[in-house]
């Protein structure tokens, strides 16, 4: 947890992980993403907090952007010892709506990228012998996932067994590899994709949080949480584990019975 890189760093639940590793005493963080704006002021301020912070510009779906993140934190602080994937497309496609452009950008930016950060990221703690861990943030939509939600929720599929396979591939070298899966989370991009994709209105997320079995959705802090424990020494040998925050049980209950509703027509 000393040194540790932030795909999508500067909101949302990569920043709810920023600061409750800087509460934790991390030694530095690379804060990856698009706003230079926002990453730069979050920087500056985990700075003044103890833990030396950098924001890294880069679109992850360029094909260079894995190893120039690796190759700035290693000129920044001389290793790496933490990787978290928060970074994802989130944008709407069903069966009938899908095109190959936007499949593409969904699987770049959802599979592709975190794999040669992941790729990128052992090189380096190989090289230093360093026991890292790396977290991928999945979805429990990855289980299947709603109809209006395809090509996200195969790309969440994707990643869960890209995190199996890494972590019984890279637990020789003691680097450990999991994934949290949120279920539906309040955060500002959650926001903007309900009210661009779903119509929904301003308030959408009152009724949001009353139909919830506990009375909110889940908040990034929470699931921080569970991603800082996983980067921490405290959880051990945990490698290959899909751990999903959410109040939903999958197999328990009574299934779900879809309405014509509930289907895609063409």
């Amino acid at each position: 947890m000393s040194v540790t890189i932030i795909n999508g760093g500067t909101q949302g639940l990569g920043e709810a992980v920023a600061r409750k590793l800087t509460e934790r005493g991390a030694k530095g963080l690379l804060l990856v993403g698009r706003s230079a704006g926002r990453g730069q002021k979050l920087a500056a301020e985990l700075t003044e907090l103890g833990t030396e912070s950098v924001f890294f510009e880069a679109d992850i779906a360029d094909p260079a952007a894995p190893q120039a993140i690796l190759d700035a934190c290693d000129a920044t602080f001389g290793s790496v010892h933490g990787l978290v994937n928060v970074a994802a497309q989130t944008s709407r496609s069903n069966v009938f709506t899908e095109t190959p452009e936007h499949f593409d950008r969904m699987m770049t930016v959802n599979v592709k990228a975190p794999f040669f950060l992941i790729q990128a990221a052992a090189r380096l703690m190989v090289r230093d012998s360093v026991r890292g861990s790396i977290v991928n943030i999945g979805s429990v939509a990855g289980y299947g996932g709603a109809s209006k939600l395809a090509s996200y929720s195969i790309s969440k599929g994707a990643l869960a067994i890209m995190t199996k396979n890494f972590a019984f591939a890279l637990m020789g070298h003691g680097i450990r590899v999991n994934q949290v899966n949120p279920g539906w989370m309040d955060t500002e991009s959650e926001h903007q994709t309900q009210l661009t994709w779903d119509n929904a209105p301003e308030d959408w997320l009152v009724a949001a949080e009353a139909s919830r079995p506990m009375g909110r959705l889940v908040k990034p802090w929470e699931v921080a949480n569970t991603v800082v424990h996983c980067l921490s020494d405290d959880a051990g040998v945990l490698t290959g584990n899909l751990i999903d925050v959410e109040q939903a049980i999958i197999g328990a209950g009574d299934p779900p019975v879809p309405t014509a509703a509930d289907t895609v027509w063409p």
